[in-house]
């Protein structure tokens, strides 16, 4: 069942929906609201319905009213003069959903579960619930990312985790990460996104407000170096965090003692600037174009090598198409083993001292690198 009004004012549209939902095995009843292009979504339970019901109901003025049902549909529209127009379809028998929405499992994550009024508020969906063609790219790597997470957690014991999405930007996979958690996984979910663009931190704390979920999903503006939230982050992730962004991160949820780092890179020049003419590889490094994707190679190589000297399980890997983005490499990492490993350092020095150059993580983690290089 959903009942559905809809009234258009200056030029513009005003809608309100309320419809039955289940969350984490209890039944709610979802609100969403959309005004000036804005959504957002409250979840009530059936006292607060009833009263949200009787308020919409209450209104007056020309508008349109909408309930669809397992046995049809009734459409009304009241004129101007409020007379009202009634319609109704003819006997159906549709098939009542016993599961709705929110505990739906499809293909894709964010197909998993009511996902709608979160795609169109991020403004990954226009007003009727379709992926706009300008956002399928972004559509795909969130669903790509949350596959990953999915993998990640599905052996955690503890239902509980506390996420920092560092660069989080205008908080798509932030946002997303909460919901399907949530939804589809039953977690208990704290996320902080941190960015240093005072206007993309005030867009995203809005939209957690219009989706109700500014309790559990905050946001501090400033650099990843020092940010810190208010809890104890168990996963860090970061999607297209530019250049030594992505390496700050990186050692925020090392420092942070996080079990779960989770990285897409996006542009790397840190590395380029510092490759050294001369030598064997010098028919690569004269290309622009080979010197940019070599430098980009070996910029991750280097982080997934400095990753395990630190004790952390390292797999690189791609996510998502490179139709969806060209930046399409992500780092998962577990700490699980024990750091300063042989293996790994001499792995790390070998390659280091081939290249002649220190990468920026290295520098950056210098004193925690420094206790496990200086063994060999």
């Amino acid at each position: 069942m959903k009942v559905t009004q809809v009234v258009r004012r200056g030029g513009g549209t005003f809608r309100v929906s309320l419809r039955p939902v289940v969350i984490k095995g209890e039944k709610r009843y979802q609100g969403e609201m959309t005004d000036e292009g804005q959504t957002k979504v409250k979840n009530f339970d059936l006292e607060g319905a009833r009263d949200g019901l009787e308020e919409m109901l209450a209104q007056t003025g020309p508008r349109e009213l909408h309930l669809i049902t397992a046995a049809g549909d009734l459409h009304v529209r009241v004129t101007k003069k409020g007379k009202a127009l009634e319609s109704r379809s003819g006997k159906m028998e549709r098939v009542v959903d016993e599961q709705p929405a929110h505990d739906r499992v499809k293909k894709q994550p964010l197909t998993s579960f009511d996902s709608v009024a979160l795609l169109k508020a991020i403004e990954i969906a226009d007003a009727d619930g379709r992926i706009k063609a300008s956002m399928r790219g972004k559509y795909d790597q969130v669903n790509e990312f949350l596959k990953v997470i999915d993998a990640v957690v599905a052996e955690k014991p503890e239902k509980t985790l506390n996420i920092v999405d560092c660069g989080c930007g205008r908080a798509y996979l932030t946002l997303a990460v909460y919901f399907y958690l949530t939804n589809v996984r039953g977690f208990d979910v704290r996320v902080c996104g941190i960015d240093r663009k005072a206007d993309v931190v005030a867009t995203a704390r809005k939209l957690a407000a219009c989706l109700d979920v500014a309790e559990h999903v905050t946001f501090i503006e400033g650099d990843i170096a020092d940010s810190d939230p208010s809890f104890e982050p168990d996963m860090v992730l970061s999607l297209h965090a530019c250049d030594t962004a992505t390496d700050e991160a990186l050692a925020r949820g090392i420092e942070w003692k996080c079990r779960y780092l989770l990285c897409v890179p996006c542009c790397q020049h840190e590395l380029h600037k510092t490759l050294k003419e001369g030598g064997p590889m010098q028919a690569v490094l004269r290309h622009g174009i080979l010197r940019e994707r070599l430098a980009d190679l070996l910029t991750d190589t280097f982080r997934a090598t400095i990753l395990r000297v630190l004790g952390f399980r390292v797999n690189v890997m791609e996510f998502v198409s490179a139709e969806a983005t060209a930046r399409n490499l992500l780092l998962k990492a577990e700490f699980c083993v024990k750091p300063g490993q042989q293996a790994a350092v001499s792995d790390y020095l070998e390659l280091r001292d081939f290249w002649k150059v220190t990468p920026w993580l290295e520098t950056r983690m210098a004193r925690l690198m420094g206790k496990y290089l200086s063994r060999y």
